[in-house]
């Protein structure tokens, strides 16, 4: 019977999350996450979590853009307005000026187009250089999210998720960990934010000594931490910035066993 223990150990929620379950497998987890409130809470975790993870990979256009708009050619046209005269010769001579002064502003506007072009040239350069740029920043992007996403929907991760203490009574912190590949991954979006002067670090407890699995990184949702072997419990202190050799016992703000 598919009852929500079931559900939890198969990982038919983040399957749920991610679309892949057949139509009388999601009837099944509706109705079991609509009378579980548990279940209902840790579908939402999952759901943030990839949220978070779509929302990390936003690759903005490239700046040039804006300046190729504004690099546009504007010429002027200018007007040769006629002398009366009634001297053949200073007409000889305007229209000679006229003459001079057309091919002096043809060859000035020759130049201009030619400094355009180039510049033109130099721009669409740099939009290519910059447009490639990005395609590389996505795709490394696009790999880890797959490989984070791989990683939260594998039967071999577990999933626990610390609740902060009176020290820190809004703080929720869920983690994922794989053992076959040595990975811990956590969603910190619900921490707490801290002053310049602290970090939270996050510590695994070993045969009773807390071994550093590092500085959870201020405004960094999702983060890669330590994978301590044989840990027994997952914890997380506040500590001066930059972190401690040892935890400040006193600052524990949360703490799970694991299984």
């Amino acid at each position: 019977m598919m009852n929500s223990d079931y559900i939890e150990e198969n990982n038919l929620l983040e399957q749920f999350v991610l679309g892949n379950l057949n139509a009388e497998e999601q009837v099944v987890v509706e109705r079991a996450v609509m009378n579980d409130p548990a279940l209902k809470k840790k579908l939402h975790s999952i759901e943030e979590t990839f949220e978070q993870l779509a929302k990390e990979n936003a690759v903005s256009p490239p700046p040039i853009v804006k300046e190729q708009l504004f690099g546009q050619i504007r010429t002027k046209k200018s007007k040769v307005i006629p002398l009366a005269d009634s001297s053949v010769k200073r007409i000889y001579f305007y229209a000679a000026s006229a003459v001079a002064a057309c091919l002096l502003l043809g060859s000035f506007w020759m130049y201009t187009q030619w400094s355009e072009t180039t510049q033109q040239l130099e721009i669409v350069q740099q939009t290519n250089e910059q447009l490639i740029e990005d395609v590389n920043i996505l795709t490394t992007n696009m790999d880890a999210t797959t490989d984070l996403v791989a990683m939260i929907n594998s039967p071999e991760t577990e999933q626990y998720i610390l609740e902060g203490n009176d020290l820190a009574p809004d703080a929720k912190i869920i983690s994922y960990i794989n053992h076959t590949n040595k990975a811990v991954v956590i969603n910190a979006k619900k921490l707490p934010p801290l002053s310049e002067d602290e970090d939270y670090q996050m510590w695994a407890d070993v045969d009773g000594e807390m071994i550093d699995m590092g500085l959870i990184i201020k405004d960094t949702p999702i983060l890669a931490m330590n994978y301590i072997d044989s840990a027994e419990s997952l914890n997380i202190t506040i500590e001066p910035a930059g972190g401690s050799d040892h935890p400040t016992v006193s600052r524990l703000i949360s703490n799970v066993y694991l299984r």
